[in-house]
C-alpha cells in the first residue's frame, strides 16, 4: 500500500488556529502573541534598542513591521517612526488592532508576507517571525529584503554553536527543539548585507537559549 504524506496546513490557517486555540497562551477574551511579546525581560531591552536606533537617524524612518501580532511591542515604536506599517496574516487580529491602536502615522495591513507585496519603507522589522516558518517561506521573504535599507531581525536561538536553518513545517513551535535557529547569513539563505550590528541580546534560563536582535544594513 502506498504511503501518503499529509500536506501541511496553509500558513494562514496555521496562524489563525494558533490564536483561536491560544497555543501561545493568553485567555479566551483576546488575541495573545506569546511571552515573547509580553515578558518585560524580553521586550524592554528590545524596545529600548530599536527606539534608540530609530531616534539616531537624522529624520524619522518609515517602518514596516512584518508579523506585528497583538501589537503589544509595536505600539511602543510608533512614536519614533515617520510612518509605521504593521502587517499580519490573521485577518481578525488586524481588525482588532485597527480598533485598538489609532495613530495618524499608523496603518495595519492583512497580508501573507511570503506571497503578497509588502509596504515599502526604510526599515523592515521581523521580530521572532521567521522562526515559525518553513525554509521555503523564509526564502520567499528573504528575496524581498533588499528593497529596504535596514532590516531589524530578532530570532530565538540556542546558546553556543548550532546548526542553523534546519527545516520545519510552519507551526507555533520553533527550531529550538531541533537544536537549531534561523541565521539568514548561512545556508541555504546566504543573505548578502553591507553590515550587521547587534542591537540586543537576552539570555533565557528556561529553556537555555537567547533572543538576539540584529540590525542589517542592506546593499
Amino acid at each position: 500500500m502506498k504511503k501518503t504524506t499529509k500536506k501541511p496546513w496553509p500558513t494562514k490557517a496555521v496562524m489563525k488556529q494558533i490564536y483561536e486555540q491560544h497555543l501561545w497562551g493568553g485567555n479566551d477574551s483576546d488575541f495573545y502573541s506569546g511571552e515573547g511579546s509580553h515578558d518585560s525581560a524580553i521586550i524592554k531591552p528590545y524596545v529600548e534598542a530599536v527606539r534608540d536606533f530609530l531616534k539616531s537617524n537624522n529624520k524619522k524612518l518609515r517602518v514596516c513591521d512584518l508579523g506585528c501580532g497583538d501589537f503589544n511591542v509595536g505600539k511602543e515604536l510608533v512614536p519614533y517612526a515617520q510612518l509605521y506599517f504593521a502587517v499580519d496574516i490573521v485577518e481578525d487580529l488586524i481588525e482588532r488592532n485597527r480598533n485598538l491602536f489609532k495613530e495618524n502615522n499608523l496603518e495595519f495591513f492583512n497580508l501573507d508576507i511570503s506571497k503578497d507585496d509588502i509596504p515599502m519603507a526604510d526599515c523592515l522589522i521581523l521580530r521572532q517571525v521567521l522562526q515559525h516558518l518553513s525554509n521555503a517561506e523564509i526564502q520567499k521573504i528573504v528575496n524581498k529584503l533588499h528593497n529596504y535599507k535596514y532590516v531589524i531581525l530578532t530570532e530565538h536561538l540556542p546558546l553556543g554553536d548550532f546548526i542553523p536553518n534546519k527545516d520545519k513545517i510552519t507551526s507555533q513551535g520553533i527550531r529550538l527543539k531541533q537544536g537549531s535557529g534561523v541565521d539568514l547569513l548561512a545556508e541555504p539563505f546566504n543573505l548578502k548585507i553591507e553590515s550587521k550590528q547587534l542591537l540586543a541580546e537576552t539570555v533565557l534560563k528556561q529553556p537555555e537559549s537567547k533572543i538576539v536582535t540584529l540590525l542589517f544594513t542592506m546593499f
